[in-house]
């Protein structure tokens, strides 16, 4: 049997798929919080070091200091804490040992705040070497074998320097499971280091567990819970107000408003999902993996279907024209890949290590989305300005009426002027619409501008308790556009007053249809009344005649 080859949009679809499995399936084996799990990770050398990053997390000083339970959290208390950390040499470099030697093989663990960070390695010395040299070690700076570290007078235990070596021939060596109490807020990284060169090829597994004293959220994600379950109550406040416009007016609704409910829907379901995500990251320090992956899903879908709202907004849909005919295939094309792009970006945001994802990933991701909401703002702005263009044609074109009795003409001038007024209302509708969309475009373009200049100007995460207010700006102007609509397109007892309807070809409402049928009745009620007039007064000179000659036989 013959078989049957994939088409080009098939494979293509395959393609997208494959990708997201992919994706899914990493974000799956990195599923953590504040649990920065190492799986048989490399150390990568520079200068005259080996090292592997830990990871790095905004924490907030202890507000207990109870040291009864060194290794159980406590309630209060912020530290990182290592546990079954393990590192393993090869078995050429445990060859090349005696066995009869208690130390073969000397690994650090540093631990220090961003500000501190002169003080790892030699560049309080004025040298670019991070290991201590022979030369260093003769002026009595440091030991040989170890890092460079500048430790403050008034505290000889910071930075933190922890040690561990391996014994004899041994392929491995475990780390003692211990915690660092965090006393001062501040940025803090963690780095595994070694000098010695025959060390090279190790690699470490375990993993590390950050805490502050509210719960494991990393610090510049704490305010976010609270700002999730805020913007939660926010989309209630406006669900329940629409609702009961809705259901006020709910036998004069049109088919816009269900699109609008829909994604008030969405907003709500998505904000909510954050808040209780990030309760439990809080509580358990892992992610939770079905709540994150429905979180991301319902974030990804509300943000497709907002953009394809103002799509079809713009468009006119069900103000200037009944259907978006042809280019509908166009409209859900795109919001089916932005979709996909949104999601996979989403996925790899949120399933993800807090700090452990690689820059080049995040920005194959990042370019695609970016692209398709520029595509997005053209194609809305494009659509709007051909809407305002077809309304101003509508509004400033005569309509000519054959009038023939004075009766119809007086209607139907006063329904010219109605239908003037209803275009009138349509063209306000839409400049308010066009202007409201262009100060939010404004707003986007600047916070994206103030977005790159912030990572740019803060690349070790000095600023991390601002870090919240990026992703939380979007979230609100996102609700604040859906307000604006919410307004614009609110129920109401006469929304047909914006609802397309058609008649001989031209834009009218249902009212002026009903109208113009009147109209033609009361004409056709004069021309009978007309009629009868005259074949009244037919009759009545008739009669007259007919006594007139009566008379003059008699006479």
């Amino acid at each position: 049997m013959k078989k049957r080859s994939l088409s080009s949009p098939g494979k293509i679809w395959l393609g997208f798929i494959a990708g997201l499995t992919y994706i899914f399936d990493y974000s799956i084996t990195h599923v953590n919080g504040s649990i920065h799990d190492y799986q048989n990770e490399p150390f990568i050398p520079q200068s005259n070091a080996f090292f592997f990053h830990g990871g790095s997390e905004g924490l907030y000083a202890s507000k207990s200091h109870d040291s009864s339970s060194p290794v159980k959290p406590v309630k209060g208390k912020s530290f990182i804490r290592f546990e079954s950390v393990i590192f393993a040499r090869t078995r050429e470099s445990a060859d090349t040992e005696n066995e009869m030697q208690s130390r073969t093989g000397l690994i650090e663990a540093i631990v220090f705040e961003v500000k501190d960070r002169e003080r790892i390695g030699g560049a309080f010395l004025r040298s670019d070497a991070i290991c201590c040299t022979p030369k260093l070690s003769q002026d009595g700076l440091c030991t040989v074998g170890e890092v460079i570290i500048q430790q403050y007078s008034d505290n000889p235990e910071w930075p933190k320097r922890i040690q561990t070596f391996f014994g004899g021939k041994s392929q491995e060596a475990k780390m003692v499971s211990q915690s660092v109490e965090i006393n001062s807020t501040g940025m803090y990284y963690l780095y595994f280091m070694f000098c010695d060169p025959r060390l090279n090829g190790t690699t470490i597994r375990g993993r590390t567990v950050w805490r502050n004293p509210e719960g494991y959220l990393p610090g510049k994600m704490a305010p976010l819970m609270t700002f999730y379950g805020l913007a939660s109550l926010a989309y209630l406040a406006l669900g329940l107000i629409w609702f009961l416009r809705f259901v006020k007016f709910w036998k004069d609704i049109i088919q816009l408003h269900y699109h609008i409910s829909a994604v008030i829907a969405l907003g709500m379901c998505e904000t909510a999902l954050w808040y209780f995500e990030y309760a439990n990251l809080n509580d358990t320090g892992r992610r939770p993996i079905g709540i994150t992956i429905w979180a991301v899903t319902v974030t990804a879908v509300k943000k497709t279907l907002s953009r394809l709202l103002l799509l079809v907004v713009s468009m006119g849909y069900g103000v200037v024209r009944p259907t978006l005919g042809g280019v509908i295939s166009k409209v859900l094309l795109l919001g089916l890949i932005y979709f996909v792009a949104s999601e996979a970006l989403e996925l790899v945001e949120h399933l993800g290590n807090i700090n452990d994802f690689a820059g080049k990933t995040k920005l194959y991701l990042v370019l695609p989305v970016a692209f398709l909401d520029a595509s997005f703002i053209l194609w809305i702005f494009s659509s709007l300005a051909k809407t305002l263009e077809k309304l101003q044609v509508i509004f400033l074109s005569p309509k000519f009426f054959s009038i023939r009795y004075s009766i119809r003409h007086v209607i139907l001038f006063w329904i010219e002027q109605l239908e003037t007024r209803r275009s009138m209302a349509k063209l306000e509708l839409y400049r308010k619409f066009t202007n409201s969309l262009a100060v939010f475009v404004l707003l986007s373009i600047a916070w994206i501008g103030y977005e790159l200049y912030f990572n740019a100007s803060d690349p070790l995460n000095e600023l991390w308790r601002m870090a919240w207010i990026i992703p939380a700006f979007w979230t609100v102007l996102a609700f604040s556009l859906l307000v604006v609509i919410c307004v614009l397109w609110a129920p109401s007892h006469n929304p047909t007053r914006y609802a397309y309807s058609e008649e001989t070809g031209e834009d009218f409402d249902e009212e002026a249809i009903s109208l113009t049928s009147s109209v033609n009745m009361v004409g056709d009620m004069a021309t009978m009344l007309e009629r009868k007039e005259k074949g009244s007064a037919s009759t009545d000179n008739v009669v007259s005649l007919g006594v007139d000659l009566e008379d003059d036989k008699r006479e």
